[in-house]
């Protein structure tokens, strides 16, 4: 086989890799909106369909993981490539926790539509949800394009999610303190926005894993304005 031909495999097996990953981000997506509307409209056929589904994103994370083996194992990959097939391996990782937020949120929806919805304290996690919809969507356009436009406004943005988050928690807390009786309600409602709120979390750390990936450096932990210089610089 012609050194040529092995050079043109290898990239193909890397695009390959690259096209699965937005895959599932897309998939783990459809995810959350669906688990959304099934806890809005109390779909409940369409939350047992996004519980069921968690499968296809577990699947596809340890095809991706076993392809990132291979490809580490035959190609010994360097420098730029190496960083690549890392990248790759821990934003599968956060898409499929991402797949088991989603996976939780339709849990709960199935219990509290399952129960007496006429003690359910009214809360809207729509904005937060949505919110956070938009970061996956950057990120993981970030990740196609290796464009880091995109990735400071999501760590950015995981800031504002995480403070909605604190918000909606100091109005379930008074809710379940005026009217005990809504106490189970609002903690289902609590862990909803909680899984929301990581949803975020995972996205923020895509973002991150790109502009490792572009600039070769970890920004985890460094902060908003150090991840700022960087993407600038």
């Amino acid at each position: 086989m012609s050194n040529e031909h092995i050079v043109k495999q290898y990239d193909a097996d890397l695009e390959n890799i690259r096209t699965r990953v937005l895959q599932m981000g897309g998939l783990v997506e459809q995810q959350i909106i669906k688990a959304m509307e099934g806890l809005a409209e109390g779909d409940l056929q369409l939350i047992e369909q996004t519980i069921d589904n968690d499968q296809q994103v577990n699947r596809l994370e340890v095809e991706l993981d076993e392809a990132c083996t291979h490809i580490i194992a035959r190609r010994q990959p360097t420098a730029v490539d190496l960083r690549m097939v890392m990248m790759v391996i821990k934003t599968i990782t956060d898409l499929e926790r991402v797949g088991d937020e989603a996976k939780k949120i339709a849990k709960m929806a199935k219990s509290i539509h399952g129960a007496d919805l006429s003690l359910m304290p009214h809360i809207e996690l729509r904005h937060m949800v949505d919110t956070t919809i938009d970061m996956l969507r950057k990120a993981l356009d970030a990740f196609a394009r290796l464009d880091l436009t995109a990735t400071a406004q999501v760590v950015r943005q995981d800031m504002e999610v995480d403070a909605e988050f604190k918000a909606i928690m100091r109005q379930l807390i008074t809710f379940m303190m005026e009217d005990p009786r809504t106490i189970t309600r609002s903690l289902d409602l609590l862990f909803i926005a909680k899984s929301i709120e990581r949803i975020g979390d995972h996205a923020k750390n895509i973002s991150e894993y790109v502009i490792y990936m572009a600039k070769g450096r970890d920004v985890r932990h460094i902060g908003l304005e150090a991840i700022e210089r960087e993407v600038a610089g």
